[in-house]
């Protein structure tokens, strides 16, 4: 059944309401690493030691590049991880506010604006054949 103007533009205001509802976010993934570093003398090198980690890591892009943070405690990964799921529901309604507002352009009629005085002097274009030769 398709939605009148009206309905869309209240869904339209109750998802600006929801963006403007939201709490900190950022984007990322958090990830757990583990592995041995690159200094040889390392202990993580040595036959039958543990490598590195496991350490929880903030990842996401800046300027085109990938940058990693570290996430020094269990408060640290659960604030990213709140901020992380933020970010995911304002992805979430940014791509149904832009929905809505497609819908919106779709249905909303054309107006039939006034000639301007510039359009007013451009001659018609005649229908008789041009005679050149």
């Amino acid at each position: 059944m398709p939605q009148s103007i009206e309905d869309l533009e209240q869904k339209r205001s109750a998802i600006v309401h929801q963006l403007t509802d939201l709490g900190d976010f950022r984007p990322g993934s958090i990830t757990t690493t583990s592995g041995r570093c690159g200094k040889p003398n390392c202990r993580c090198h040595r036959p039958n030691q543990p490598p590195h980690g496991p350490a929880d890591r903030l990842t996401y892009k800046a300027e085109g590049k990938t940058v990693s943070e570290s996430l020094p405690s269990s408060a640290a990964v659960a604030k990213a991880e709140r901020e992380v799921a933020e970010f995911r529901n304002y992805q979430r309604l940014s791509q149904q506010f832009v929905e809505v507002n497609t819908q919106i352009c779709r249905l909303r009629p054309v107006e039939q604006a006034e000639a301007t005085p510039q359009e007013k002097k451009r001659p018609k274009k005649s229908s008789a054949r041009s005679s050149a030769k």
